[in-house]
């Protein structure tokens, strides 16, 4: 399988992050996670890991549900809800927008109201 082309930035509100794919060992971020954002320096990690018995069966595809998810904690960080609810930061809700944007995106896409 090959490996996940990522893109190298992305506009969040106005501001924009870096990101970047690194093997979970070559920084001890990564350590407890598969994904990081950094909000003060702008910057989103992905672990590009590689895949083994031990890894998922989609590697590319629960890659972009990691990058999906980084990204929403980026979008709740710039427009403030992150610093000033708790909601914003826990990490429930963060998956679910995560797991369910691109059904809701393909919803929209039907309704025509995009």
């Amino acid at each position: 399988m090959e490996s996940l082309e990522l893109k190298d930035k992305v506009n969040i509100l106005g501001t924009e992050y870096s990101i970047k794919g690194q093997k979970g060992k070559e920084t001890s971020k990564l350590e407890h996670a598969d994904g990081i954002c950094e909000f003060y320096s702008k910057e989103i990690v992905i672990d590009d890991f590689e895949p083994t018995s031990e890894t998922v069966a989609n590697p590319n595809l629960y890659k972009k549900k990691v990058l999906r998810h980084e990204i929403v904690h980026a979008f709740l960080y710039e427009s403030g809800l992150d610093v000033n609810s708790e909601w914003a930061r826990n990490e429930e809700i963060v998956d679910w927008i995560a797991l369910q944007a691109p059904k809701l995106q393909k919803a929209f896409e039907e309704a025509g109201c995009l």
